[in-house]
């Protein structure tokens, strides 16, 4: 198909058929993720098939070498390539959901690799946190094509839906033991497509009870992403006051801030400003990198700090990194 589509082919020729990643995700009915499905899907159709499918057939075995295979699919992604681990995500939810399984805390991490595209290095106020458009049938959207020459906007609805389908099973997770698998379940389920507010009702249910700071933070997070994809007034009332309230974490406080500013168009007050500038401190700004989207958020200098410097100061020059400078 990239190889058609490079000498002029149509894309809309390609859409529902074997070589579309969102129709054979699509196909996958949820508990029908057992070897011989795995072995029986078109994976050489999309770029390093093979790969992702022998990553998935590890991790399914549970041996030691399988945790490897989580970097296989998330270093895919890294490298501009998700249509195959975007056919893994099925089978990967129930693994993550397992907790008996010894890489389920790897798997989850992971999830939402394929699920996302540009994120890497984003941390403007019109870009974080956004859910770009869906793809078209007769036309790239705006992910445009992967390296591979494949549609990146089929490889990221493909993904989505597989996390939407599998959202019933993911919930659970934001209630488990370990705070690090909240804050991943939180970064995958923002994922969903929420049109029942299901998944947005359940990060609020589990703010209200959560004591965690950082797994707050993320649910905040979490909440802004499903609410920019989804505009819902109330979330974004409710994240303002949270950057207003004193009594809450400075690290809540700092993703309210944030998630606020990519859910208005409103200048940003003195308050925020006042309030950010205090609380932003590097070694903070350091461990909020233990929340997926600001590790992503980063280029050059802690995710917080490019956020806030982007958002709030966009007239500063970029942090170099080069080491030499």
């Amino acid at each position: 198909m990239c190889r058609a589509l490079v000498d002029g082919a149509d894309l809309a020729s390609f859409a529902g058929g074997p070589f579309d990643i969102r129709a054979v995700v699509a196909s996958i009915r949820p508990g029908t993720c057992d070897g011989a499905l795995l072995d029986g899907l078109p994976w050489g159709n999309f770029p390093h098939g093979e790969k992702a499918r022998e990553a998935v057939h590890l991790l399914r075995t549970g041996d030691e070498p399988a945790r490897d295979s989580v970097g296989v699919l998330i270093g895919m992604c890294a490298d501009d390539s998700r249509a195959a681990a975007a056919l893994a995500v099925p089978f990967l939810i129930p693994i993550a959901t397992d907790p008996h399984h010894r890489h389920r805390a790897d798997v989850l991490r992971g999830l939402a690799a394929p699920a996302r595209a540009r994120y890497f290095g984003v941390a403007s106020r019109d870009e974080f946190l956004l859910h770009r458009s869906n793809p078209q049938h007769d036309d790239y959207d705006d992910y445009g094509v992967e390296v591979t020459g494949y549609p990146a906007g089929w490889s990221v609805a493909a993904a989505r839906a597989a996390i939407t389908t599998g959202a019933p099973v993911l919930l659970p997770l934001l209630d488990g033991s370990d705070p690090a698998m909240r804050i991943d379940a939180s970064y995958a389920l923002a994922t969903a497509a929420d049109p029942g507010h299901t998944v947005r009702s359940a990060f609020a249910t589990r703010f209200a009870k959560e004591q965690d700071p950082m797994a707050r933070a993320a649910l905040v997070l979490a909440i802004a992403e499903t609410t920019r994809a989804d505009p819902h007034q109330p979330a974004t009332a409710r994240i303002r006051e949270l950057w207003q309230d004193r009594a809450q974490a400075p690290e809540v406080r700092l993703a309210a801030a944030i998630g606020w500013l990519c859910l208005t168009d409103e200048l940003a007050p003195d308050a925020l400003h006042t309030s950010v500038e205090a609380l932003a401190t590097e070694e903070r700004a350091r461990a909020m990198d233990a929340l997926p989207w600001m590790a992503a958020a980063g280029r050059g200098e802690p995710g917080l700090l490019d956020c806030v410097r982007r958002m709030l100061h966009p007239e500063e020059p970029e942090p170099s990194d080069d080491p030499w400078a």
